[in-house]
């Protein structure tokens, strides 16, 4: 066999048929459409998102079924970010026809995709997640009974200091000056808020406490031994499931 050798400087082709571009499908992105348009996946996430949007002002924005296709996409490629996931979805034609999109169509990039997530709330996410669950379980596609779980804990963005108590809204600080001054100390200084704040028992009581800015963090303790705020991430995998889910 010769060495094959590229060409550069080769002029393309100005007309091309669609049946040349069609690559190998894809089985499980045909499967997994099948379920969602025999169920009327389009239609029930543009009624879950009706309320996030104007009747008539202003232009089109992307599909709802659309935009979670493409967050499916992210989850079951392992893409990090909505940069990458764009990219994949204008770079592959099995995934342009799975969102419903044309060769000669763009696909939303990335800032369409960012503006849409800010839109749409934390709850008609998970009510959309998990009606894609419950259809993917019908169908077969989904066992959920052998899970794997894998946590781990990340540092919130918030401070200790700025905590303050849930049923009475005090800063820390301020506590700390309240309980020393009933125990007789009437000026405190910051070695006696220390001490007394060093002996006291539940001192770091997430029932007691909590952020004002992130009331889902947790006082907790990190790898490392220093207590901050945190919150505890859990991936699971439903182990049961062809690979193509794990």
């Amino acid at each position: 066999m010769a060495l094959g050798k590229r060409k550069d400087g080769t002029q393309g082709e100005l007309f091309i048929y669609w049946q040349e571009l069609q690559s190998s499908s894809n089985a499980f992105y045909e499967a997994l459409d099948s379920v969602l348009c025999a169920h009327e996946f389009d239609l029930f996430v543009e009624e879950a998102c009706q309320e996030f949007y104007a009747e008539r002002v202003g232009r089109p924005g992307l599909a709802p079924g659309g935009y979670f296709r493409m967050l499916m996409i992210g989850y079951l490629e392992g893409l990090g970010s909505e940069r990458a996931i764009a990219w994949r979805c204008s770079d592959s034609i099995s995934l342009r026809t799975f969102l419903g999109y044309t060769v000669t169509e763009p696909a939303p990039d990335h800032s369409t995709l960012s503006k849409t997530r800010k839109r749409l709330s934390v709850e008609v996410h998970m009510k959309v997640f998990v009606w894609v669950l419950s259809r993917l379980k019908e169908a077969g596609l989904l066992r959920g009974k052998t899970l794997g779980i894998d946590s781990t804990t990340l540092e919130a963005n918030a401070a200790m200091r700025s905590i303050v108590r849930r049923d009475t809204g005090q800063a820390y600080a301020a506590f700390l000056e309240s309980l020393a001054k009933e125990s007789g100390i009437e000026t405190p200084t910051r070695e006696d808020l220390a001490k007394l704040d060093k002996t006291r028992p539940n001192k770091g009581s997430n029932k007691d406490w909590v952020h004002p800015k992130d009331p889902e963090a947790r006082i907790g303790k990190m790898k490392d031994g220093r207590t901050h705020l945190a919150h505890k991430c859990e991936h699971a995998v439903d182990l049961d499931s062809g690979p193509w889910l794990r």
